[in-house]
């Protein structure tokens, strides 16, 4: 039986776990190694390490961080503040159809942040990390990018990863609702900062090809190696 994607846990809304999918070869993308999720600062101590978390990877902005703090300590956890340089998004350019807008937002973050996301590619790779949750603020951009980087990377269908990505959307909504009640002044973002629609991750992993002929050519332009793909097969993906 498999177990489940979404993992309830106290203070978040966007945790889940990306295994089950069908990559190279016919392999599946091994369960409970890989976690997404929005800001983790929320959760209680002990429930992270009862899933087996060893890392934390936070991609959220300094001020980011800041702001709400950090993941609670535990023994044997590595915390690695990894941020990815790319521009805020402008409130003002966010208005109408969402896909075209958020495909930009994405293609910049992994033009201009491709430092970042190679390493934090390179913690998903290494197997002493794993248990491991990646994070930022909503679990779904910086995130997004990112465990779709490591799913394709995988050789995960554009359809799997697109589909994964798509699941933020309802977990966006639990998240402005908790939000709206915690927050009552707050003014509601725009259409893009709440949804992710499946049309956007493919069209950035669409045009992420044109630019560098594939994936696995755009992570190696970011500053992987062979070894490091090979490691991040072997143990991310079932015998």
């Amino acid at each position: 039986m498999e177990p489940n994607r979404s993992v309830a846990l106290d203070g978040v809304f966007n945790f889940r776990d990306i295994g089950g999918y069908a990559g190279h070869e016919g392999r599946t993308v091994r369960w409970r190694r890989v976690f997404r999720s929005d800001s983790v600062h929320r959760v209680l101590p002990a429930e992270l390490p009862a899933l087996g978390v060893r890392t934390v990877i936070d991609l959220r902005r300094p001020h980011e961080l800041e702001r709400d703090g950090r993941v609670a300590d535990f023994p044997g956890l590595s915390y690695r503040h990894i941020h990815p340089e790319h521009p805020e998004w402008e409130v003002a350019d966010a208005g109408g159809e969402p896909t075209r807008f958020i495909a930009d937002r994405y293609r910049e973050l992994a033009e201009l942040g491709t430092a970042g996301i190679a390493t934090a590619l390179k913690v998903i790779a290494d197997p002493v990390a794993a248990p491991l949750v990646v994070h930022c603020v909503a679990g779904k951009d910086r995130t997004g990018v990112v465990c779709a980087l490591t799913l394709s990377l995988l050789g995960v269908s554009d359809e799997d990863v697109a589909a994964d990505y798509a699941l933020s959307t309802a977990a966006s909504e639990r998240f402005s609702a908790w939000l709206r009640e915690s927050l009552p002044a707050l003014e509601v973002p725009p259409l893009p900062f709440m949804v992710s629609p499946a049309a956007a991750m493919l069209l950035f992993l669409a045009e992420l090809r044109e630019r560098h002929g594939s994936v696995e050519g755009y992570a190696k332009f970011a500053g992987l190696t062979t070894e490091d793909l090979s490691a991040l097969r072997s143990h991310l993906l079932e015998p």
